[in-house]
């Protein structure tokens, strides 16, 4: 790990951050999931965070690392980074500012508005909300907060795969859902330095993965936005990328596509088997496994359920098997189990 721009002292001390705010959630087993996989399979329950998603843990980390006399802070998001800014600012009695695009659900930006943030709705892309979070900065001197190229933002995220590993140290393979890879680039960061053969695997949807076209590409490069059972991951990863896109680019494992029917049975299993809500973006671990899309896993597994942020009108329609429309997708509904 030596030479890596962060390392696993970088995540321990964000882990003295965030201590008693967004730390501690519980990794629980999935006995359906572990009789698919043939080993334990252990979910890390992101969604009990105050926020309802892991997102708190790099906000905290990176807002709680400013100093005194910063006023205001700002970001893009497609909602959870949002959420985990304007919950940080408020406890440092800070104003938020939070950009984003057309794409991100009506849920989300509700979520965000509840917790006391100015939204500000840019574009058809989060790269178009990007550039309105860095106008920001220079014409109102707000502090932004990257959802995902940002050192303290990325070792906030680390502190999951710590905790991880602290409560199974047996464990060989991580499913991470992959976007701009703050989440991947974290916890790779931490697991390959506990356990340097631990296999670690992004996981993101066919449409509009960023990342792993970037990962393919050897570059970071811009990719089309589509609406998606994973908004979550929807969003490009900048061109300038000069933390997340190496780290996951030189550290991860493999990095692997899920369709929206895969995401929709995954959603399906985890609220019908293990009787749980989470958004599709938090089931892909459980998709790629459930598609045979992994390599034979060698002891158990941990995947890392992202959160629940997610409208719940059309998440009771898929889960009983109902046509929606997601945005200009048109997802077919399936009965489970029929």
């Amino acid at each position: 790990m030596t030479g890596m721009p962060l390392e696993l002292h970088h995540i321990m001390d964000a882990q003295n951050r965030i201590r008693g705010v967004a730390d501690n959630t519980p990794l629980i087993p999935s006995p359906y999931m572990t009789t698919v996989a043939g080993h334990d399979f252990l979910m890390k329950m992101e969604t009990m965070q105050p926020v309802g998603a892991f997102k708190l843990r790099g906000a905290m980390s990176a807002v709680m690392a400013l100093p005194d006399e910063v006023q205001g802070v700002t970001c893009c998001s497609t909602g959870n980074h949002g959420r985990g800014v304007s919950f940080a600012a408020n406890l440092r009695g800070m104003k938020a500012v939070i950009c984003m695009s057309e794409l991100v659900p009506q849920a989300k930006i509700d979520g965000i508005k509840a917790l006391g943030a100015d939204v500000r709705i840019i574009g058809t892309s989060q790269d178009e909300a990007m550039q309105e979070s860095q106008r920001l900065c220079s014409a109102e001197g707000l502090v932004e907060i990257s959802p995902f190229d940002d050192p303290h933002v990325i070792s906030g995220q680390g502190t999951i795969g710590l905790e991880m590993l602290a409560a199974r140290p047996d464990l060989e393979m991580l499913l991470v859902p992959l976007s701009g890879g703050g989440l991947a680039a974290g916890i790779v960061t931490a697991a390959k330095a506990i356990k340097p053969d631990i296999s670690v695997i992004g996981i993101t949807m066919e449409r509009g993965a960023a990342m792993h076209a970037s990962i393919h590409a050897r570059e970071p490069v811009e990719v089309p936005e589509f609406a998606s059972l994973a908004d979550s991951l929807g969003g490009g990863i900048g061109l300038k990328n000069k933390l997340s896109y190496p780290i996951c680019r030189d550290l991860l494992d493999d990095t692997i596509l899920v369709t929206e029917d895969e995401i929709l049975h995954a959603m399906q299993v985890m609220f019908f088997e293990d009787r749980m809500v989470a958004e599709g973006a938090s089931v892909v671990g459980q998709a790629a496994m459930l598609a045979g899309k992994l390599p034979k896993p060698d002891g158990p597994v941990g995947t890392v359920i992202t959160g629940r942020n997610l409208d719940m009108q059309t998440f009771a329609k898929l889960m009983t098997g109902q046509d929606v429309m997601i945005g200009d997708l048109a997802m077919k509904g399936k009965t489970y189990g029929a």
